[in-house]
């Protein structure tokens, strides 16, 4: 079910891993960023924006990770946005025949197997290298591309709502997850690279006054800011090799959370080791 959650801007979120959808309404029909995930969700997102008489006239996803490039043949043929580099990372994964048999095998080990469409996965158009924002017929759209976390990452801000869409940063639920496979380039520091991209989204942050992460809750008035924060200090403690004062980790994580302590105990020991 999609929620409003403001002026032209609403939510619907996932069974898993509380994954966001955001759909923004245009003049001509509206932009949809991160659709998913499971077949009877993207059905009844179709269903819900099909009564509501909205066409989807764009898509965006904000990095080339799995759950952020499935689509539904009920939403349409519109183009499908990422950055030139979220684009190029999913044409790599895609050269090979095996990528979504792979993705499959991936989630038969979940509680989703066999429930995520994938036929249309991945079709991602490029946007030019440095695009400040979606072209399309609505609210302008400011694209924050960064390097944290995957390859051509972006944030969204929509300035006329107040709505900064943060793809997988500034979660209530999920610690920062730096891109540690591509602390194996030269020269890649993902830990820098983290607080590179918080350092621009705060460059936006102060018009904000919602937060809509990839993963949990929408954050309302105030929140951004202290997010924005949390995850600072999350990754500076990463950095310093100090076990971080987090809520969403050790036993104030919430319930069914409790595994994001491993993830983070993961890249404790990674970081550690190349230290």
């Amino acid at each position: 079910m999609l929620t409003q959650v403001a002026d032209g801007v609403l939510v619907h979120e996932s069974e898993f891993l509380r994954s966001n959808t955001i759909v923004v309404q245009g003049r001509a029909g509206v932009l949809l960023v991160d659709p998913g995930l499971q077949e009877h969700e993207l059905t009844c997102l179709a269903n819900d924006l099909a009564a509501a008489g909205r066409t989807v006239v764009a898509g965006f996803s904000t990095h080339p990770h799995w759950d952020h490039l499935v689509w539904h043949e009920r939403l349409g043929q519109a183009p499908r946005y990422g950055t030139a580099r979220c684009a190029a990372a999913v044409r790599e994964e895609l050269s090979d025949p095996e990528a979504k048999a792979r993705i499959a095998e991936h989630l038969a080990e979940t509680e989703i197997a066999g429930k995520v469409p994938l036929d249309l996965y991945g079709l991602v158009t490029a946007l030019p290298a440095g695009a400040a924002r979606v072209p399309w017929d609505g609210p302008e759209v400011r694209i924050v591309e960064h390097r944290a976390h995957a390859p051509g990452h972006a944030a969204l801000f929509v300035e006329e709502h107040g709505v900064l869409v943060a793809g997988d940063m500034l979660s209530d639920v999920l610690v920062p997850m730096l891109d540690l496979a591509g602390a194996d380039l030269a020269g890649a520091d993902p830990v820098e690279d983290y607080l590179a991209a918080l350092r621009l989204i705060e460059g936006v942050a102060a018009g904000a006054e919602i937060v809509v992460p990839g993963h949990g809750s929408v954050g309302g008035a105030g929140q951004v800011r202290e997010r924005i924060e949390r995850d600072r200090a999350y990754v500076l403690a990463l950095r310093a090799g100090r076990e971080p004062d987090d809520p969403r980790i050790g036993p104030s994580a919430q319930s069914g959370w409790e595994w994001v302590s491993d993830l983070h105990h993961g890249q404790a020991h990674r970081l550690a080791a190349g230290r």
